[in-house]
């Protein structure tokens, strides 16, 4: 168990140190920074405007349902954060194994004493890693101004929709380290990454299409569907399990492909 840790550490921290020094990781994460800046002012104004237009209605004699400013700003914002990222993440995953196949380094890799299945989840680990540090600023703005309503926001609330983020990001990067592995070109990797990701984005509006048993199955699927039950305050265990479950399906096969190279080698 030591040994395995050891080997762990050992991965992650090797991947880690390589995002922090590469520069087109730093030229993602301004972009991301920026665009969710931009996002976050743009949705802080539409629901401040909307809120004041419905307290006018408000005085002048017109019912109007009260609005949680604040969560409504966080369900959105944390909408709109899901979608950013299905153009980021493929872009995080692109180099994790595909670069080593172009390096010649995959083989060695394989070959080592470190097992395969600890490679992946100590890259996987080290990918992911970087992308929460990309939403600290993000959450902090954030608790920044949404703390501050009258009466106050559960930072709880906050934190949890974040873990949900987390918890998307690491399925789709999961999935993204098998198309890495499956390829030596890095654009394809983040190209057939974004279209796999896509493809169970949009499985909610399937099933809206559909009934009865592949609808069930379809909604049961869907990413999008799974994450707005989580940003919305509904903490479930099929969800959780969904997404554990596309983690682990990522993991094994990028183990199973990774093994199969290091065979055809040998």
């Amino acid at each position: 168990m030591r040994v395995a840790w050891a080997n762990f550490v050992a991965i992650y921290r090797k991947e880690l140190q390589g995002y922090f020094a590469t520069s087109l990781n730093y030229v993602i994460a301004a972009v991301y920074w920026f665009m969710a800046g931009v996002f976050y002012i743009i949705l802080f104004n539409v629901v401040q405007t909307n809120v004041a237009a419905q307290d006018m209605q408000g005085q002048a004699g017109l019912s109007a349902p009260p609005v949680d400013v604040p969560a409504v700003i966080l369900e959105n914002y944390l909408g709109m954060l899901a979608s950013l990222s299905l153009f980021i993440l493929p872009l995080l995953s692109m180099n994790v194994f595909a670069q080593e196949r172009q390096q010649g380094t995959l083989e060695l890799l394989a070959t080592s004493p470190i097992t395969t299945t600890m490679v992946t989840v100590g890259k996987l680990a080290g990918v992911l890693t970087f992308f929460v540090t990309l939403l600290l600023p993000v959450m902090f703005y954030e608790s920044l101004t949404l703390l501050q309503a009258e009466p106050p926001f559960s930072l709880g609330l906050i934190l949890l929709g974040h873990g949900a983020l987390v918890l998307l990001a690491a399925a789709i990067l999961s999935l993204g380290l098998f198309v890495s592995a499956t390829t030596e070109s890095t654009l394809l990797a983040a190209v057939g990454t974004f279209a796999l990701i896509l493809l169970l984005w949009i499985l909610q509006a399937v099933a809206d299409r559909v009934s009865g048993v592949p609808a069930a199955i379809f909604r049961h699927l869907s990413l999008l569907q799974n994450y707005t039950n989580l940003i919305q305050g509904s903490v479930s265990t099929a969800s959780l399990v969904l997404f554990a479950s596309y983690v682990i399906l990522g993991v094994f096969l990028t183990v199973q492909w990774v093994d199969g190279l290091r065979f055809q080698r040998s």
